[in-house]
């Protein structure tokens, strides 16, 4: 059986566009004489479309998106394809509409298979809106039967988990089935087929590909998986689709970070050499740095955005998410603008200029020492007999972000926010000022990570400056500023914030994991939680990590958290 994995960037919402191109790959895969094509978890519609499932229009207009499709395949010769979309529920009871796989043969829907496993943690809600499948059934096309399962559906093996999520096993179940048909079709070969939209995260693709491999090797079949490409508000989808032979080895892989169509021969596809190095750290720097190009481009251009604007402070963290932007956009539509106040050094400002000039971008100039000191005499009256602190400091970043916003309004570019993910845990950052923003590139970045990104952005040429990489973190709002001032450094911040953020450990578990004094991480630990405030407000995050800020992230403002 000839298998076509149609590795598509659908957008959410866009029956028109993401129906054009699910027939553009179709006819792709036709001259490339396929007899199925798989398109991902609801292609059609794009995911996830979150509350958009709770339009009856939208349901509607995905099933006469479903039936143009399905048309298509009318015409004799054609492959069949297997497409991800919504219907409605067929039960009286409980949610009214099914997360399905539609296989379409013949001008017609010919099997539906309804997802059973919804999950419910980190960035999914499934639960939410889909009724459960009550079971799985194999269909048969061309005389060759087919297990079908949907993205989830095929992640609770339980002889590559040491904890499931659910009792049932769909993959098992269509085995069973699979044991059950008659002699005939029970001695075909073995075959799984799985559409996806499993988000990245760094070091995902290795985990996907190695469960897959175990869920082959233990039912002897072939396994196929399509995986969604492309950036969706905070999500970023790899693509990364696969096939493995029954022994567990890799036969198919398609591009990740890209749309891409890759053929699967079931019963003589040859083995694709094992590459020892695809998992090292710096391929996954690599695949970091792509998706979080991919995410930036998406984002703007699905929400209508052809420019970016970036403040550009002559630090690390605005000069990598100029590069990503650079990247993403082109430098002719990213501008920078430089905002030095008294406190910024001559240094700083070169280093923004130097930026520019490797990127080819388009860089302006505003010096806000005028505008703060007009601020300060309007609050004379409020300030007077206090001392310089938080507040002055503060100003200067607003002021900042007032100036992004009206260039942003005025030219219609979109602000990046240039925050990492350690200055988000801890809230060193401000409201209004430089948490200002459409969207937060590196937000969940840790800054330690933030360097290896942008040594892997230099790896050809240096497009972020040597002095750049090389000069003491300092946000440059007092004299003599340095970010420790305010934090340990982040070589030693990093791990604990790691750890809390994304792992959930206790004070006592970091302290004796890390070898630091209890109390020393307790005082860490509470700048996470008194910052939930500012996180609450910020920018959508790009997710490159298991545990991001965001939709993934659920904790209340109003709490009083023991750490």
């Amino acid at each position: 059986m000839r298998i076509a994995l149609a590795q598509i960037n659908p957008t959410v919402g866009d029956f028109t566009g993401n129906t054009a191109k699910i027939l553009q790959f179709a006819e792709r895969a036709a001259a490339m004489g396929a007899t199925l094509v798989l398109f991902p978890e609801l292609a059609v519609c794009g995911y996830p479309p979150a509350d958009l499932l709770e339009k009856d229009s939208f349901v509607t207009r995905a099933g006469e998106a479903v039936e143009e499709i399905a048309r298509w395949t009318a015409v004799r010769g054609r492959p069949a394809l297997l497409c991800g979309t919504v219907m409605p529920a067929v039960t009286p009871g409980g949610k009214h509409i099914r997360n399905v796989a539609a296989l379409l043969d013949g001008g017609d829907v010919r099997f539906i298979q309804q997802k059973m496993l919804l999950p419910f943690y980190d960035v999914f809600d499934e639960q939410r809106y889909f009724e459960p499948g009550a079971g799985q059934e194999l269909t048969v096309l061309g005389g060759q039967p087919l297990a079908i399962t949907i993205c989830e559906d095929a992640w609770n093996d339980k002889g590559f988990w040491p904890r499931r999520l659910y009792d049932v096993d769909p993959v098992e179940d269509l085995m069973g089935e699979w044991q059950r048909q008659e002699p005939e079709l029970a001695a075909k070969p073995r075959v799984i087929l799985n559409i996806s939209a499993s988000p990245f995260w760094q070091g995902k693709r290795h985990l996907r590909q190695e469960m897959l491999a175990a869920l082959a090797r233990r039912h002897g079949a072939v396994v196929a998986m399509v995986n969604q490409v492309g950036g969706n508000d905070s999500l970023i989808f790899d693509g990364s689709s696969l096939a493995v032979g029954p022994d567990g080895v890799l036969i198919a892989r398609a591009a990740s970070f890209a749309e891409d169509l890759v053929m699967v021969e079931t019963e003589r596809a040859p083995a694709i050499p094992h590459d020892h190095e695809a998992w090292s750290l710096a391929h996954e720097i690599g695949a970091v740095w792509d998706a979080l190009v991919l995410g930036t481009h998406d984002y703007l251009q699905k929400c209508g955005f052809q420019k970016a604007l970036v403040g550009l402070s002559g630090g690390i963290d605005s000069a990598l998410v100029a590069a990503i932007a650079v990247e993403a956009l082109g430098a002719e539509n990213v501008t920078g603008l430089g905002m030095p106040s008294e406190y910024s050094s001559g240094g700083s400002v070169a280093d923004a200029r130097a930026l520019a000039a490797n990127l080819g971008i388009r860089f302006e100039l505003i010096r806000i020492h005028e505008v703060f000191t007009e601020y300060m005499e309007a609050l004379d009256p409020l300030f007077a007999g206090t001392e310089f602190g938080l507040a002055e400091e503060n100003l200067q970043a607003r002021i900042r972000g007032g100036l992004l916003m009206a260039v942003s309004n005025k030219t219609g570019a979109l602000v990046l926010t240039t925050g990492n993910k350690s200055e988000m845990s801890t809230g060193y950052s401000t409201l209004y000022g430089d948490m200002v923003g459409g969207l937060a590139v590196i937000g969940d970045v840790w800054k330690t990570r933030v360097y290896q990104l942008c040594a892997y952005a230099n790896r050809e040429q240096e497009r972020i400056p040597e002095t750049t990489m090389h000069k003491p973190p300092s946000a440059e709002l007092r004299p003599g500023q340095m970010d420790t001032d305010s934090l340990p450094p982040y070589d030693v911040l990093d791990p604990m914030l790691e750890a809390y953020v994304e792992r959930y450990c206790s004070a006592e578990q970091i302290a004796k994991e890390q070898g630091q004094d209890v109390d020393f991480v307790r005082q860490v630990l509470k700048l996470v939680e008194r910052s939930e405030y500012k996180r609450q407000q910020a920018a959508p995050v790009l997710k490159v990590t298991k545990k991001s800020f965001g939709m993934g992230r659920r904790f209340p403002i109003a709490a009083k958290v023991q750490v």
